[in-house]
């Protein structure tokens, strides 16, 4: 995806539909940062060219090799900052795995059967329950209101 020379002060919101690209270039662009989730989901992203002035999105850590020239710096091979040394990993709750989500970019999802905050709850979600809950109750107050409300209505 080639974005290079097209007047950009910022990341185009657009940019968030191309989480598919592997080769993105960014140079020659006037941008002056690059928000932290710009790249949120670009999991396939294995070479990113920004302007020299601007850093690696994730840092140095989140690619294998960062150059920088006098057009742009150039960011190559998107490291998994779920597979680093025990001092870099990510830290995910118990009953979940970490998986990449973008240049040092992490998200941690539950493993079968638990969901849930922190992936405490293990099972399904209680679906039938829930909707018999809420349906009970909104019959209900409806029913309320329209017997209550009723009177007050004008009749022709």
């Amino acid at each position: 995806l080639d974005l290079s020379n097209c007047s950009l002060h910022s990341v185009p919101p657009g940019l968030a539909e191309a989480t598919t690209a592997i080769i993105l270039d960014l140079t020659e662009n006037p941008l002056t940062t690059l928000p932290s989730g710009s790249f949120l989901g670009f999991i396939h992203l294995q070479s990113l060219a920004v302007p020299p002035a601007l850093e690696c999105p994730g840092g140095s850590d989140a690619w294998q090799d960062v150059t920088v020239g006098r057009s742009g710096r150039l960011c190559q091979g998107q490291r998994n900052p779920c597979n680093t040394s025990a001092e870099l990993a990510w830290p995910c709750p118990e009953n979940s795995v970490c998986v990449p989500d973008g240049p040092g970019l992490v998200q941690c999802l539950c493993d079968d059967p638990f969901h849930g905050y922190k992936c405490l709850r293990e099972g399904t979600f209680p679906m039938l329950l829930f909707g018999g809950i809420l349906g009970t109750a909104t019959v209900s107050l409806s029913l309320l209101l329209w017997g209550t409300q009723r009177r007050k209505a004008k009749t022709p």
